[in-house]
């Protein structure tokens, strides 16, 4: 049990317990009170120092926590409420608390996929009730875009426990270039989103390159427990860093790639970078724009160009120029053809 969440329990028994006011409560019986509800809640004794209540006591006092607790020691030995009514779970939430805990709520709900999630849903499903309790129920203003039909959704949770564990895992794996399913050993180091879909970054083997597999193409997933994980330092951010996307092409370097963008588009990549490396290099009369960035070009910087439609060209390298405009012309062609594709 994280320290946290013993924290909670302890302040909620000592709520609890002054809450009693026809008992005289010394320090010492405080702390067996939290012992005995540490050990109902763990299954075994936890030890607590008188060091230990004393800083709980002042932190429930205190404004750090929000309680301001009245909590009173008289005859030198016994502590109380002085308000005999007051209990820390009868704090009232003000108008902005329950905005933001309405919209944390509605958030955090979205990522019910993730078993760590666990330990709160007891929590947000109280805060649910209190929210509609002290407020009229309104729906949440604020939606992260995350497909629930999306194939592999229900194995994020095994991935990541095997990521946190180190477990090295047996992936039956079916690309979409495959005609058959194959079956490897794998060593996971990351779960990365990119554009609504999720990927497995990890190697097969120390001898071969990173790679990223899809989650919607993983067939199934069993476990080796006795082949020792792939301890590698993984840096994503150093990994990702000259990439658009999750495809890294091992042995190639970032390239400069020079952009032509339309005015109705400009402000778009402007406020929304295509990359990180991009730079504004011209501005135009007619307020197009030419950007460069620095990168190593694939698939995925592919399609976020080619979304752009005619809004978008590519200047140079001349090479990636003349991939893309065959590109388009395959496209134009397939809609220049007299009968439409059935």
């Amino acid at each position: 049990m994280s320290q946290n969440k013993n924290a909670l329990i302890r302040y909620k028994t000592i709520d609890k317990c002054l809450q009693n006011k026809y008992r005289q409560w010394t320090l010492e019986d405080l702390i067996e009170c939290c012992s005995q509800a540490l050990e109902e809640y763990e299954g075994r004794q936890i030890p607590i120092s008188k060091r230990t209540i004393q800083m709980d006591i002042q932190l429930m006092r205190s404004e750090k926590l929000g309680y301001n607790a009245p909590i009173v020691v008289y005859d030198k030995k016994y502590y109380k409420y002085e308000d005999e009514d007051f209990s820390i779970t009868d704090i009232p939430l003000t108008e902005t608390d329950m905005n933001v805990l309405t919209e944390t709520v509605s958030m955090l709900k979205q990522f019910k996929d993730f078993s760590l999630f666990n330990d709160v849903s007891d929590i947000l499903q109280r805060l649910e009730d209190k929210i509609y309790a002290e407020k009229s129920h309104t729906k949440p203003v604020i939606y992260l875009d995350k497909n629930e039909k999306l194939k592999g959704l229900h194995y994020l949770d095994e991935i990541y426990q095997a990521i946190i564990k180190k477990m090295v895992l047996i992936i039956t794996y079916k690309s979409f270039k495959s005609r058959d399913e194959t079956k490897f050993h794998f060593h996971p180091f990351i779960l990365k989103e990119f554009n609504n879909r999720w990927f497995l970054v990890g190697k097969k083997k120390k001898s071969q390159p990173i790679t990223n597999l899809a989650l919607d193409r993983i067939i199934s997933i069993d476990y080796d427990f006795n082949l020792p994980y792939l301890e590698e330092d993984f840096d994503a951010e150093l990994y990702y860093k000259n990439v658009i996307g999750v495809t890294v092409n091992s042995g190639l370097q970032p390239r400069r790639i020079e952009l032509w963008i339309d005015a109705e588009n400009a402000p778009y990549v402007l406020t929304k970078p295509l990359h990180q490396t991009q730079r504004v290099i011209q501005e135009n009369e007619d307020k197009s724009i030419i950007v460069h960035l620095f990168v190593i070009p694939n698939y995925e910087m592919e399609r976020l160009l080619l979304g752009f439609g005619c809004g978008i060209e590519i200047l140079r390298p001349e090479g990636f120029r003349k991939r893309m405009k065959e590109i388009l012309q395959k496209a134009f062609a397939r809609y220049d053809e007299q009968n439409p594709t059935e």
